[in-house]
């Protein structure tokens, strides 16, 4: 039995994702995530303007008229969730967590593949696998995601992404849209990553705080890694220490861009304390753009 909470809570990501799809993204996704080929629909009479390579021969010669095939696009389309779960996502200094962000972003991509008929899959993952939903389709799947991805509860703290998508790889034969929604911590899974972009369509979303990189001078603070569990105790009244924080951290993101970049992933940053529809908008966008 769900908590009554939970239950409210998937009830708004539902209604506010799906308001979402259907005024903002849904144009977006279809015009991006087309099918994977064509299909034979129909043979009717030849007009003017119709190539000439789709004539059928054999119902021309036997009508005495020329007749084309008629072809629709393959629409059906596996959509994958791989979604960080590790103890870094636990983690909101807006009243916003990264991985309710990740949860909302999740139900976003699920939305828009659901209304556009398309197969919803989910990969939950931390320093291990921590849960499968295999692809399906229909309201009721995704709603059983969302309801995952607020409820499920890890077991794992560690970030292990290249353990994820060597998973995803041995298990989705087909090529998939891939959405990895993660804060990236962890290392060693730029050949994954490189792996995963050439047999899928992968796009990385990073989920961030803005008080991962920017400490608020605020005197002697601890510090915990979600992760190992590690504490630390920092003056954070000292600018050397705030801006060797932000350097750090700037130094790992331009390491991060610059190999995604090279690497021809798609990549888009979303940060917990700002709104991100505009952001994904102009994200799909530019991806349609690319591949006109």
């Amino acid at each position: 039995m769900l908590p009554k909470e939970l239950i409210k809570k998937i009830k708004q990501i539902e209604i506010r994702t799906n308001r979402l799809v259907n005024e903002t993204l849904g144009g977006e996704y279809h015009s991006i995530y087309k099918g994977q080929g064509m299909e034979f629909n129909e043979v009717r009479e030849y007009q003017d303007g119709d190539d000439i390579r789709m004539i059928d021969w054999n119902v021309t010669s036997r009508t005495g008229k020329l007749h084309v095939k008629k072809f629709i696009e393959e629409r059906e389309l596996t959509v994958m969730l791989v979604v960080d779960a590790s103890g870094s996502v636990a983690f909101g200094s807006e009243g916003y967590y990264k991985n309710e962000l990740a949860a909302e972003l999740a139900a976003l991509f699920a939305f828009s593949a659901v209304k556009n008929n398309d197969r919803v899959g989910l990969l939950i993952f931390s320093d291990r696998i921590e849960k499968y939903l295999p692809p399906a389709k229909g309201l009721q799947h995704v709603l059983r995601v969302i309801r995952e991805l607020l409820y499920f509860k890890p077991e794992g703290t560690g970030t292990n992404i290249e353990g994820a998508l060597e998973y995803l790889n041995n298990i989705a034969r087909k090529k998939s849209v891939v959405f990895l929604i993660s804060d990236l911590f962890g290392s060693g899974y730029e050949k994954a990553l490189r792996i995963t972009n050439q047999k899928h369509d992968l796009a990385l979303i990073k989920v961030s705080d803005p008080r991962e990189k920017n400490l608020p001078s605020i005197g002697l603070i601890r510090l915990r890694d979600n992760e190992t569990g590690e504490e630390i105790e920092v003056d954070s009244s000292s600018k050397k220490v705030r801006e060797a924080l932000t350097n750090r951290w700037e130094y790992i993101e331009a390491q991060q861009k610059d190999y995604l970049k090279k690497s021809g992933i798609d990549y888009l940053e979303i940060d917990v304390s700002k709104d991100y529809i505009k952001k994904i908008v102009r994200f799909f966008k530019e991806r349609a753009r690319r591949r006109r």
